[in-house]
């Protein structure tokens, strides 16, 4: 046992994290801070915020991708087991969900930044590639978004058939396209451009028009319309 190692108890009141939030508010606490407080405690050998500490430091200190780590991942750190793991992706999973709540009031498209917080959560923290399309009534009000593909951490099969089969059962007059890159590129591929003007000419053919096609990660997107590419 290291002989310097100090207990969150032994620490001046005013550094320990429950007691910093209560004099001094929420806000003030470091994401390390907020993570022991939900951890309880640490190790023989480390405290909460060590260990808190230990964790983000293994993802860059990116909330993102912390989010991203399953319960066996989590589990992998020292002092971490299923009930400090299960906490943790709880927490995480809460922030996700209040996010949510003001975006989901979004009900009609007007943009592209309109479209992207309304899908944004359901690519959120997703390591696969998953291919969605947004029905529209003829306002551009929003019918709802629906799963058409899923695939791998390289791609998915986005086939025009099931895509245009949903959007005629759910009565839409109108489309757009969305999908998620893992990896965080937000470039269209040639594959991304080819898909969508093919896409886009059966939608006219039929009276369905593809408006625009969004290109997801968890920190940003790109719209085909805004560039041009539709």
């Amino acid at each position: 046992m290291n002989s310097c190692y100090l207990t969150i108890k032994s620490w001046a009141e005013d550094d320990r994290p429950r007691e910093k939030m209560i004099l001094k508010g929420k806000s003030v606490l470091s994401d390390a801070e907020l993570i022991a407080i939900i951890l309880g405690s640490g190790t023989r050998t480390k405290s909460a915020v060590d260990l808190a500490q230990e964790i983000l430091m293994s993802v860059d200190n990116d909330l993102y991708r912390l989010g991203q780590l399953n319960l066996t991942e989590l589990k992998k750190f020292s002092g971490v087991g299923d009930a400090k793991a299960v906490s943790l992706a709880a927490a995480l999973e809460l922030g996700r969900r209040r996010r949510e709540v003001d975006v989901r009031k979004i009900e009609k498209v007007t943009g592209s930044k309109d479209v992207y917080e309304f899908v944004r959560r359901d690519f959120e923290d997703l390591i696969h590639e998953e291919f969605r399309v947004l029905g529209l009534k003829r306002s551009n009000e929003i019918i709802r978004s629906e799963l058409v593909s899923r695939g791998g951490m390289t791609g998915t099969i986005a086939d025009g058939k099931v895509i245009f089969k949903a959007l005629l059962d759910m009565k839409a007059v109108a489309c757009i396209l969305i999908h998620n890159h893992p990896s965080g590129n937000l470039k269209p591929s040639g594959v991304d451009v080819s898909l969508t003007k093919k896409l886009s000419e059966f939608g006219r053919m039929i009276d369905l028009q593809v408006l625009d096609h969004l290109i997801v990660t968890d920190h940003g997107y790109y719209s085909f319309a805004d560039n041009s590419l539709i």
